[in-house]
């Protein structure tokens, strides 16, 4: 089970099938030899304003009236400027816009962002440029300005076609909303529409899950995100539950409910390409792709998530290895600071070998396609798969048992 060749570490999580086209589709991301891994990123632009707080959610977001959008914009687009300038990348192959309410923002704000990473770096001839959306900001003419403004794929927040399941997560749209916005997404940006669902929800039952699933695979697109429901601390279902108003499915209830999607989804074409992704054709989503597979990401905006390496000679450098880097959450504060600072990175973490290439196990075994040698060596100094894992015995038990596997295919 184990070759003592270079190769690739995945998990063999049932899903060994992937699609000609969507493993295709992650050789290119892979592949790509035009710039070197550290001069390539992705960017994350996190817009953070909502209509109102779901009853589930805990992201960085708020609730205001009077947002300033001449000031959000150029601020997004200096911070942008000058986290580009600072990280050395020379390509950006994905913007992800994501927030918050990102179709909230105007389409202006959009557009000056885009045209400024094109102006700045080089794009990819494929970038994929997406945005979140909720279907209640989402309609035909709003959608097409966007479209205009730079936007190629959009990842459409339904959650529910279920009008109890929406009123009890706290959205603020009906499932007839949410067709509404698909339809619309889906003539504006064709093969190019995400679904995010939920599953898990209080008072599901698989009955109502499978034809939840159903549905949605009369309506969809080529990609469909699910996400099983978690309770966080701070939320109006995290209370609830803890005071006992509300129960959740148990958990042999919700794994049923996630296998019945594995399964009923590959019969309709969908492969999972990552643990809770599924696209059909080519339709994987690239940024999610390059976080999973080790890609450096650059993030822009109140408090946005980056990890990326500073070029040797930067006066801020950690001695060129990747760091985590935070932005300042509260809007009005970080404005304050990108207006001063050109930035606004509250938190500045140098991650050791160690730290990338343990985050690197986390996320490339979520993937169908495992962890690339290719990558492996270059956070680790060199060494290959089967120079760290070869002899490794908990490997070698996991793969006797089916659970893990080191191949000799190399990419």
């Amino acid at each position: 089970m184990l070759s003592k060749k270079r190769g690739i570490l995945h998990l063999l999580n049932g899903v060994r099938s992937l699609s000609t086209n969507i493993k295709n589709k992650a050789e290119e991301l892979m592949n790509s030899k035009q710039v070197p891994q550290d001069k390539e990123a992705t960017l994350y632009i996190h817009w953070p304003y909502c209509q109102k707080r779901c009853h589930y959610c805990n992201f960085n977001k708020y609730i205001s009236q009077n947002v300033d959008h001449e000031k959000m914009k150029k601020c997004l687009v200096r911070e942008t400027k000058t986290l580009l300038s600072m990280s050395g990348v020379e390509r950006v192959k994905s913007i992800f816009f994501g927030g918050g309410t990102p179709s909230l923002a105007e389409p202006a704000t959009i557009s000056a962002i885009v045209d400024c990473v094109s102006d700045a770096v080089a794009m990819a001839p494929d970038a994929e440029v997406s945005m979140e959306a909720n279907p209640t900001s989402a309609e035909w003419f709003r959608l097409s300005e966007f479209k205009t403004a730079g936007i190629n794929r959009l990842s459409l927040g339904v959650q529910s076609f279920k009008d109890s399941c929406l009123k009890l997560l706290g959205r603020n749209h009906s499932s007839l909303d949410a067709l509404r916005a698909l339809e619309a997404a889906k003539t504006l940006f064709p093969g190019k529409v995400s679904l995010d669902l939920i599953f898990g929800i209080p008072n599901q039952k698989l009955t109502d899950w499978k034809e939840e699933l159903e549905g949605v695979l009369k309506v969809c697109d080529n990609h469909i995100s699910l996400y099983q429901l978690t309770l966080e601390r701070g939320t109006n279902l995290f209370k609830w539950h803890q005071a006992g108003d509300v129960s959740l499915p148990d958990a042999d209830e919700t794994a049923d409910m996630y296998q019945i999607a594995v399964d009923r989804m590959a019969e309709a074409g969908f492969r999972r390409y990552e643990v809770s992704n599924f696209a059909r054709d080519d339709s994987v989503s690239i940024h999610n792709l390059s976080y999973w597979t080790g890609g450096q990401y650059i993030g822009i905006g109140p408090g946005a998530h980056g990890r990326f390496s500073l070029p040797w000679g930067n006066p801020e450098s950690f001695d060129g290895r990747r760091e985590a880097r935070v932005q300042t959450p509260e809007p009005n504060s970080w404005m304050c600071e990108v207006e001063k600072f050109g930035h606004a990175t509250c938190k500045r973490v140098k991650l050791s070998q160690l730290d990338s290439l343990k985050e690197l196990i986390m996320t490339g075994l979520r993937t169908n396609r495992g962890i690339a040698n290719r990558t492996w060596m270059q956070l680790s100094g060199g060494k290959s798969l089967i120079d760290i894992f070869g002899n490794c015995q908990m490997l070698n038990s996991l793969g006797e048992r089916g659970l893990l596997e080191l191949t000799c295919n190399s990419f």
